[in-house]
């Protein structure tokens, strides 16, 4: 029987596919066609494996075979199936037949492959586009992807794989390397996973729950919310605002096998689509890492927009989620919050949202809406993590969780993990142990283990609500976790006796040298 293939192999191979395009396309561009073609090869030869399978037990009855097909997952049309595009990798018109392709396999699988809206996932991506290239060049670079997808190393029929989590795997493999290549670009669509771990395990589901993320990007942070839940009894839930990202967010969802997912396509505060009739439809665990300070978030100060009936604003809100107060036009950081908090439910649901730290002391408006969530006991710990974590920026960033089941406990945690890392050449990383670190000290603060004060020198604090009030309810972390370092202290005299024979070397320097500039002189 043949080597089943591993991890490492398909990432490697598809790894090695993205060379068609390096070096001439950006990789923010390159990344939708390459993640594209993964997703055609993976249904094509799970519908291989299939087909084969319903051919044996019916000994070899193609029309039963036929017929089974049609109740499978997905429906691949003949000339949607990569085997046909492969064959047809030399013809002038190969975009067109890839689009075609693309086209009639949504048309196919209408179900799961359009969004409730009418929009199909690759009507963002056009493989017949100049982007690739003037005719020739994009011939010849579609002509080598497929080349590089029709290997072995590539066969990504089920039977031929080491476990059923490869393909999720590599399709995240994929958008990291790309998030590292992409730089600004990146944090639009990849949160590092060592970032979503924390996230979700801070904020750990229990079975049953309902988790979603409002900026979902390619939904490696709701995936990984998912994950920790350690069952596979929960519904994930996640909206997107940019249409590519969102198209890839729901290829991940499938690669993963998480088919009953949610993920729809529009902007969350002007137009969230995650409803309940006509509520906003509530959860256990809200998950985000929205952009940052996002400027022109809501109300258009457009004059010819405003026209528009449809034109939104925050202050006439439908679902009234700025009820504490509008957010700053030039920075969106609480209305995505805002909008967290009013999609959990009562009582119980969490929030673990990643913000830039002016979130926890700017004034005026923010900081009215700061102050009623402290005093609304929903605010539960402030973690402050090192700089230089994500693609894109190198401004260093907090976490905040927000728990509607904090019932009689009104401290709040605060962790200083600013100089908690591991230096890597482009970026820093969290280890093992420094997730490890935060994560245990929050449990311990959520489990009511832990007094107010200090806990840890340098690390962690508790502050009751009193002190936050006392603080004006600025939530800068330095207020709370002391991180000063002494100087040592300064021997005077040992100074002193320095200089003194410091100045005696040089005169007897300066002795020699006169001595030598005298005998020159000669």
């Amino acid at each position: 029987m043949a080597k089943k293939i591993t991890q490492q192999d398909i990432n490697n191979a598809v790894w090695k596919a993205c060379d068609t395009f390096r070096g001439s396309i950006d990789p923010s561009v390159y990344k939708d066609y390459v993640l594209t073609m993964l997703f055609v090869k993976y249904l094509s030869d799970v519908h291989d494996d299939k087909y084969e399978a319903h051919l044996e037990k019916y000994n070899g009855d193609k029309e039963r075979a036929e017929r089974a097909m049609k109740h499978e997952r997905f429906v691949v049309p003949e000339h949607s199936h990569f085997n046909y595009l492969y064959e047809h990798r030399n013809e002038l018109n190969i975009g067109e037949l890839i689009d075609i392709a693309l086209e009639d396999l949504v048309e196919a699988n209408r179900e799961k492959l359009y969004s409730e809206d009418g929009a199909g996932i690759f009507q963002n991506i056009n493989f017949n586009s100049s982007v690739l290239g003037d005719t020739k060049d994009k011939n010849t670079r579609l002509k080598n992807l497929l080349l590089d997808f029709n290997k072995e190393s590539l066969d990504l029929r089920p039977s031929h794989l080491e476990g059923t989590d490869i393909i999720g795997g590599a399709y995240m493999y994929l958008i990291e390397n790309f998030a590292s290549d992409a730089g600004k670009k990146a944090g639009e669509f990849f949160t590092p996973k060592e970032v979503s771990t924390v996230i979700a395990k801070l904020t750990k589901s229990k079975p049953g729950s309902r988790i979603c993320d409002p900026t979902c990007g390619s939904a490696s942070l709701l995936i990984k919310a998912g994950e920790e839940v350690g069952s596979d009894n929960f519904s994930l839930y996640g909206q997107e605002a940019n249409g590519s990202t969102w198209a890839l967010a729901v290829m991940n969802m499938f690669l993963h096998g998480f088919d009953k997912a949610t993920i729809r396509w529009g902007d969350t505060i002007r137009n969230p689509k995650l409803k309940e009739g006509d509520a906003l439809m509530k959860f256990d665990t809200v998950v985000a890492n929205p952009p940052f300070s996002l400027d022109k978030w809501g109300k258009s100060d457009d004059k010819e927009e405003n026209k528009a009936s449809d034109s939104f604003d925050p202050e006439t809100d439908r679902y009234n989620r700025f009820w504490r107060g509008t957010p700053p036009k030039s920075k969106g950081d609480w209305a995505f919050i805002s909008h967290m908090i009013e999609t959990t439910y009562e009582g119980k649901g969490k929030v673990g949202v990643v913000v830039p730290h002016g979130v926890l002391f700017r004034g005026a408006s923010e900081g009215k809406i700061r102050q009623k969530t402290i005093e609304e006991n929903i605010l539960e710990a402030v973690i402050g993590l090192p700089a230089n974590l994500f693609f894109g920026t190198g401004i260093p960033a907090a976490i905040l969780v927000f728990n509607k089941g904090k019932a009689e406990n009104t401290n709040v945690l605060f962790i200083d993990s600013s100089q908690h890392y591991e230096s890597a050449k482009n970026q820093n990383k969290l280890r093992e142990s420094d997730i490890q670190h935060i994560v245990n000290t929050y449990r311990q603060f959520n489990e009511g283990k832990l007094q107010a004060g200090v806990l840890e020198e340098k690390f962690s604090y508790v502050a009751t609500f009193e002190e936050i009030q006392e603080n004006e309810f600025n939530l800068n972390i330095p207020r709370y976790v002391d991180t000063f370092e002494e100087e040592a202290e300064v021997d005077i005299a040992a100074v002193q006796q320095e200089i003194e024979k410091l100045e005696d070397e040089l005169k007897t320097v300066q002795a020699e040298m006169g001595k030598y500039i005298k005998e020159l002189g000669a």
